[in-house]
């Protein structure tokens, strides 16, 4: 009898996993969407070929080298040398759930790492610079940080964040800051849109094409986020694990709604406005802001930490372009600002230091800004990351991909 609970527990926990990770793929199409409405029209098509190769490059990289990496001391090739299924995701008794499940719930996450930086770098950036750093960001810098938080691997040997009380139960510095930080070393060298900043420090206002599109990608990403922390438990099949993972859905949920709204009212006051894509960040900023501890606050205190994302975001946003950082979507502020947040609130409710959380978001934050860094220094003195300014004048729809996503706005049949 026991054997045969135990082969339901493995069935179980398995399809919640893998159910989990589709809805965390479905998250691919939120960012698809999002990205796609709060850029200009003349980029509409570039940022979506962006969204699809990304997922596909991040699929691939983890599964030839990232897992390994992160999880398994292993390096590059070594995820394709393996010589079958039965070496590399054999069916373990002792297990709770399949290795191949476990591995497809962890792709889905780096993918989001990395559509995180393409938001951020919109309508200037050359496709192929960016896919070119998605294959390092994707096969390199986000698994090697992963392998000293999930994987529980010392830092560079010299000390072990879990030891020193560092806690992200899913991922809001290990995922989201992660892409923020990589975005924010290739807005840093990248520079701003022609047009954004003025000679006297003005902000100008560069409105997306499709606000109906980004709301549709909010709540695309609101759902998706239910698989990303719900998924994060790791079992359902029990009582005890059934109850968290309601836990982390009601958290998950209460916590969004309490970014959007304080970023609503938050940009009521500041503008006399209720805005729309404040609204949006806030809901998303929200859900950034629990990622990191979603299974210890109480519903109302989730849904205050919510509100202080929304809040947080809206001003992070103020200041980058008072800074000059020009980030089309807000990602820079609704991943990382939020996602520092999110870790900083952890210890509140949950088993954590604030010494620790400091020091595993410091060391996340500065390996993959300085790498970013390197490899995008390394891309422009290459080949190049910025477009020719008549490209960008043109948009990246015709310079990348030579087609427009609405040739009907632009020119009649």
């Amino acid at each position: 009898m026991e054997y045969q609970i135990s082969e339901l527990q493995f069935a179980l926990d398995t399809f919640y996993f893998l159910i989990c990770g589709a809805l965390v793929m479905w998250m691919a199409a939120g960012f698809a969407m999002l990205e796609a409405g709060l850029v200009r029209a003349k980029n509409t098509t570039e940022i979506l070929t962006k969204n699809v190769a990304l997922f596909a490059i991040a699929c691939t990289m983890y599964l030839v080298c990232g897992y390994a990496i992160m999880y398994e001391g292993g390096f590059f090739l070594s995820g394709i040398m393996d010589k079958g299924v039965e070496e590399g995701f054999a069916y373990v008794a002792e297990e709770t759930y399949a290795p191949s499940a476990d591995f497809f719930f962890q792709v889905v996450f780096v993918a989001t790492a990395m559509s995180i930086v393409s938001g951020a770098v919109a309508e200037r950036m050359k496709l192929w610079a960016f896919l070119a750093f998605a294959v390092v960001m994707t096969g390199f810098i986000y698994p090697m940080s992963g392998a000293w938080t999930w994987g529980g691997a010392p830092v560079f040997g010299l000390y072990d964040l879990d030891a020193l009380g560092f806690a992200d139960f899913a991922g809001s510095g290990i995922v989201h800051m992660a892409g923020a930080a990589a975005a924010l070393a290739g807005v840093i060298l990248l520079g701003a849109r022609k047009g954004k900043y003025g000679p006297n420090g003005q902000v100008n206002a560069i409105p997306g094409a499709n606000l109906p599109l980004a709301t549709l990608g909010t709540f695309i990403l609101w759902m998706g986020w239910f698989g990303f922390n719900g998924g994060s438990v790791l079992a359902t099949a029990s009582a005890d694990a059934a109850n968290d993972v309601a836990i982390v859905f009601m958290n998950t949920n209460a916590a969004a709604a309490g970014g959007a709204l304080g970023a609503l009212v938050l940009a009521r006051i500041l503008f006399g406005k209720a805005d729309l894509t404040m609204l949006l960040n806030g809901a998303l900023a929200g859900l950034v802001t629990i990622t990191a501890g979603p299974d210890t606050p109480s519903p109302l205190l989730a849904t205050l930490f919510g509100a202080l994302g929304g809040l947080l975001v809206v001003m992070s946003i103020l200041t980058l372009d008072k800074l000059k950082i020009d980030d089309p979507v807000g990602a820079i502020s609704v991943h990382g600002t939020c996602g520092i947040l999110g870790l900083m609130l952890v210890p509140v409710t949950g088993d954590a230091s604030f010494s620790g959380q400091i020091i595993g978001g410091l060391t996340i934050f500065v390996w993959v800004f300085v790498t970013s860094l390197i490899v995008w220094g390394i891309l422009k003195a290459v080949m190049g990351i910025r477009v020719a300014e008549e490209d960008e004048y043109a948009g990246m729809d015709l310079a990348d991909c030579g087609m427009e996503a609405y040739p009907e706005f632009v020119k009649g049949n």
